[in-house]
């Protein structure tokens, strides 16, 4: 029998995270049309705030958090808390755990956060998310054990509104293209299609993308508008990395600094040092570093692409000169972060226990740019079936020549191979297998996905399926 979101378990489930005293937090999130100047022209699009990226929500571990969601877009909306284990009539994915919110309509999102840690706030309609509907939700721990006397988050974005092709018109191109092999735009021109994308391999084994942005941006701003971020020389900075984009991983690098990584998806890690991270769709990692004096540039560059970086300014002396915008650090190319240097810090993972079932899917692709799952697009996708209180093993093997950033909404998996760490969303690469262990402890009905806007729009999804 399938656990739906109303089923009585949902609830049963969420009286467990409520814990006596815990505080109550009201937030409202209206999405609307706005105007904003973006790279030196004025353009229409959609925001949570007054600009992409702004509208977050900040509350404590263990709060009832409830938002009251206004859509004053023209069409049907839902909002997704990514990353959040929270109850799955909340979880916002239109038609599977409730109706879109029409156009002028409300909806009361309430449940309990039960994590600490950095995550966000999306739509899941669609082609919407490749336009300005995203911001942070960031939870913070009343017993935080980390030391750091700044805290900024940096959210990174690709950019086309305004500046040519609309979402549905790359899509139409891409399809038409079948694939990932030619295309158009670039730098000063239209949203395109990247050349030979599908055959130009990074460093990292296929970390590329589909789409060729002509603008990439941190916190809403280009580096026309450049997003600054102040603190003293000498202090502990903490900075909460998400990738927001829809079709572009990023390598992300701070001029002069090496970064210690404390979290990722949210959980804590054991503390590695690097000199850039590499993020794919949906992924978040918390850092830290010790500023030094003077005006550093934060580059995100677009892995495999030809596209100009997302940059910012970590500034720390108001006399030193601006950083130049397109930037080339030497820690771009220094050491990079990778799933085996992340290990879970202690008390976060999972129970060691042996699966108790193990099974495997197949991310898929073929012509006419049509994407799936076993090769079959959602909702024609078989779902993936657990049962309360399992834990199952799930191999995720890629048949593709593209990466995909697989998402599970409503858990934390852990890493099973090098590295351990506790995450929602993991990078699969192509011709590679990625093995997860989840435990089955949030009932419901719950996608997973890849968090590239178009292979997902095209069907690469599933449903993690409680059964019982």
């Amino acid at each position: 029998m399938l656990v739906g979101s109303g089923d009585p378990t949902v609830e049963a489930r969420d009286l467990l995270r409520r814990k006596a005293g815990a505080g109550t937090f009201t937030a409202k999130v209206r999405a609307a049309p706005v105007t904003v100047e973006v790279g030196g022209l004025s353009v229409d699009t959609w925001s949570f705030g007054e600009r992409p990226g702004d509208g977050g929500i900040r509350v404590a571990k263990g709060d009832l958090l409830q938002v009251a969601f206004q859509n004053d877009l023209p069409s049907a909306n839902t909002v997704h808390w990514h990353g959040i284990a929270l109850r799955n009539d909340m979880d916002g994915v239109h038609d599977l755990t409730m109706s879109p919110v029409p156009a002028g309509g409300t909806f009361d999102y309430v449940f309990t956060v039960p994590d600490a840690g950095t995550f966000w706030f999306h739509p899941h309609m669609g082609l919407e998310l490749d336009r300005g509907l995203y911001a942070p939700l960031i939870v913070e721990d009343p017993n935080e054990p980390l030391a750091y006397d700044v805290d900024v988050t940096v959210m990174l974005d690709d950019w086309l509104d305004g500046y040519g092709l609309t979402q549905d018109q790359v899509l139409y191109r891409l399809k038409k293209a079948g694939g990932h092999t030619m295309g158009s735009g670039g730098m000063g021109g239209m949203g395109g299609m990247t050349m030979g994308s599908g055959m130009d391999m990074s460093s990292m084994g296929g970390l590329t993308g589909d789409v060729t942005y002509p603008l990439h941006l941190i916190n809403g701003r280009a580096p026309s508008e450049i997003e600054t971020f102040e603190a003293k020389p000498g202090q502990k900075v903490r900075l909460r990395f998400i990738n927001a984009g829809s079709d572009t991983p990023y390598r992300v690098a701070i001029g002069g600094h090496s970064m210690t990584v404390t979290h990722a998806d949210g959980f804590p890690v054991q503390p590695v040092e690097v000199d850039n991270l590499l993020l794919g769709m949906g992924e978040r990692y918390d850092v830290i570093i010790k500023a030094a004096d003077g005006a550093f540039p934060i580059v995100a560059s677009p892995e495999n692409k030809r596209d100009p970086a997302a940059q910012a300014i970590l500034r720390t002396s108001a006399s030193a000169p601006a950083p130049k915008v397109g930037a080339v650090l030497d820690e771009l190319s220094g050491r990079t972060l990778t799933y085996a240097d992340l290990e879970a810090a202690e008390g976060t993972s999972l129970a060691s226990r042996t699966p108790d079932r193990t099974t495997s899917i197949s991310l898929t692709a073929a012509n006419g740019y049509v994407h799936g799952i076993d090769g079959e697009a959602f909702p024609d996708s078989a779902p993936i079936v657990i049962t309360e209180g399992e834990r199952l093993r799930l191999n995720i093997t890629n048949n593709s020549m593209m990466f995909h950033p697989i998402h599970l909404h409503g858990h934390t998996f852990q890493l099973v191979g090098d590295g351990n760490a506790r995450k929602d969303t993991v990078n699969v690469l192509p011709m590679s297998t990625v093995t997860i262990d989840i435990e089955g402890d949030n009932p419901g009905q719950w996608m997973l996905h890849c968090h590239n806007t178009y292979h997902f729009e095209m069907g690469m999804a599933t449903t993690l399926s409680y059964r019982r």
